[in-house]
């Protein structure tokens, strides 16, 4: 299955400068998180700005039919009343977590560390994606597949651990998932759960879990890793929660008024948590115009007001272990590669073939369906900048929100228009994408 099954086609074309100012949707991570934590926590949380795309809501559906209560305020803000740690109750229904990998894999954490089975399922596209790396140190915990597709694939059937056993882990990739799934059954487990990373990924469920009271240390490992040690077994209490706006939903419009003539942009409240900013940096390094204002901390994360100016980009090579703090974004770094001049090389790639598609082939195959040269090299990605792109290609999405809104990006500022066969899933990440993207001068038909 390659779409969906009412497919929204859509065309992008040159526009004139883009300009205004606006503000992208909450994190998804941090949505997600906040969620899990708040109905493993003990009294109410409050959530502002989380994202209501449809990942995020799946999730929150799934907390409800563990037990939780979980609630839209008339301030668009949600509260969450917890059960606390190891309180799941048992769902009634499958949880499904439509087009979510983070929200599933996350929730297969939360669940494993209490003693009920639940059935998570999904969409065509998530039931084709691995699960066995997440499965693996969670049946280490003490959890057990009791029914599920070949390789641990969705659907499946997960019985949470009855008496849940603290493990060493090393994660065999930089991976935020994995991380968060062991820590998340790990506070059912008694005495300290250590989750080992050779590359750090992003942190945000470490950052989340001192906000809601766990105990939790993190500790340089080797040159680029971490070693997070979690006391399991003590209590979560509610907590407010400022969701900032999603860094990998800003990077869409942002490359954006990088690549049209003209533009200067500004973005309201964008995450600046340094594992979730290699795009920005990579971007700098090609000569970007972005500019940081009203810098700011608020639930652990830092956050700022990004003001982004068409800028003439160069080519640049971009190092393995930046790969953590950037992977959502390569797909809308290669469209800005293909404008710069000169060659930009992606290093490291390999996670970009398990996401919603294999993305990495998807972004080669958009860019030589617009005229840009490009290559793959073992799980490198060799992008050939001209300055322009001659565009007049139809993208396949695959079913893929990213390479939708990288592609349509890619149309505002290529010589013909760019043509993508299904914007349908953007709603997964971005609902309102297209319309604000309109808001601030592109050109959608």
């Amino acid at each position: 299955m390659t779409h969906s099954d009412h497919p929204t086609p859509l065309e992008a074309r040159a526009s004139g400068p883009l300009g205004g100012k606006a503000r992208v949707p909450g994190d998804k991570s941090i949505s997600h998180r906040a969620l899990i934590l708040g109905a493993l926590a003990v009294g109410k949380t409050r959530i502002s700005g989380l994202l209501e795309g449809e990942d995020v809501l799946n999730t929150a559906k799934s907390m409800r039919a563990l037990g939780a209560t979980v609630e839209r305020t008339a301030d668009f803000a949600w509260q969450v009343q917890g059960v606390g740690v190891s309180g799941f109750a048992q769902p009634k229904a499958p949880l499904d977590f439509g087009n979510s990998g983070t929200g599933c894999r996350l929730v297969m954490g939360a669940v494993a560390g209490c003693p009920v089975a639940a059935v998570f399922d999904g969409d065509a596209s998530l039931r084709s994606r691995p699960m066995r790396r997440v499965l693996d140190p969670l049946e280490l915990m003490g959890a057990k597949v009791t029914a599920g597709g070949e390789g641990g694939r969705l659907p499946l059937t997960l019985q949470g651990a009855r008496d849940p056993v603290p493990i060493t882990y090393r994660t065999p990739v930089a991976s935020a998932q994995i991380k968060s799934a062991v820590l998340l059954a790990g506070l059912a487990a008694p005495g300290v759960t250590t989750v080992i990373e050779q590359e750090a990924s992003r942190d945000h469920t470490e950052l989340m879990l001192k906000h809601f009271g766990a105990e939790i240390v993190s500790t340089p490992e080797g040159h680029y890793g971490r070693r997070i040690a979690l006391t399991g077994q003590g209590e979560l209490h509610g907590a407010e929660v400022v969701v900032p706006a999603d860094p990998s939903s800003a990077a869409f419009p942002l490359v954006a008024a990088l690549i049209v003539e003209g533009s200067d942009i500004l973005l309201s409240d964008v995450m600046t948590n340094p594992l979730r900013t290699g795009l920005i940096t990579t971007l700098r390094e090609m000569g970007a115009s972005i500019e940081e204002t009203d810098v700011r901390t608020d639930t652990g994360e830092g956050m700022a007001n990004l003001r982004v100016r068409a800028s003439r980009l160069r080519g640049v090579e971009v190092p393995p272990e930046r790969a953590p703090s950037m992977i959502d974004e390569y797909l809308v770094l290669a469209v800005a590669a293909s404008f710069a001049e000169g060659t930009t090389i992606m290093r490291g790639l390999q996670e970009l073939r398990v996401k919603e598609s294999d993305r990495l082939a998807a972004t080669a195959d958009m860019l030589r369906a617009n005229g840009v040269k490009v290559e793959i090299s073992g799980d490198d990605l060799i992008v050939e900048g001209r300055g322009h792109v001659p565009g007049g290609g139809l993208v396949l999405t695959h079913m893929d929100h990213r390479i939708a809104m990288s592609a349509l990006v890619m149309g505002l500022a290529s010589d013909k228009p760019v043509r993508v066969d299904d914007t349908a899933f953007i709603a997964t990440s971005f609902p309102d994408f297209i319309p604000m993207m309109r808001m601030l001068g592109a050109e959608f038909s």
